[in-house]
């Protein structure tokens, strides 16, 4: 079992206000949050959703080279990037994963395959789905 925390100091009332973000790890370390950065122009502050979408990325390439490797087809390298699309009023609305491979040994097909497993397989698109829509663009780089 891993278990990983945050912690946000958070000052203020939602429009005017603003927090700072810190991770366990460290690797977060006093981040800059506030509701302006959130639904305009990030302007070098973070917010969920951008951490959302790292997540995303990060656990779905992590389940993508699982899954080629053990089909026999380890990647070379996966280009992952994940887009989180959040409505004010309605929340978080889509999830868009787009990867492009290098996989010597697999055709378009089934690095398409592989690529929809992990999408449906990854804890976080898990713990996404059914709450937003879940998208994935899979290119096989020649």
């Amino acid at each position: 079992m891993a278990e990983r925390y945050a912690e946000v100091l958070w000052e203020g009332g939602l429009a005017t206000g603003r927090g700072t973000v810190t991770s366990g790890s460290g690797v977060l370390q006093d981040e800059e949050v506030s509701w302006p950065r959130r639904v305009e122009s990030a302007e070098g502050k973070t917010s969920p959703e951008e951490l959302i979408a790292a997540a995303h990325a990060s656990c779905f390439a992590m389940a993508l080279s699982l899954g080629l490797a053990k089909a026999g087809t380890p990647p070379e390298q996966l280009d992952t990037s994940a887009a989180v699309t959040f409505v004010p009023g309605e929340g978080i609305t889509r999830a868009a994963l787009t990867v492009v491979g290098r996989v010597p040994g697999i055709d378009a097909a089934a690095f398409q395959e592989a690529a929809e497993a992990a999408k449906d397989g990854c804890p976080v698109s898990g713990a996404l789905k059914g709450n937003v829509e879940l998208t994935l663009d899979a290119r096989l780089q020649n």
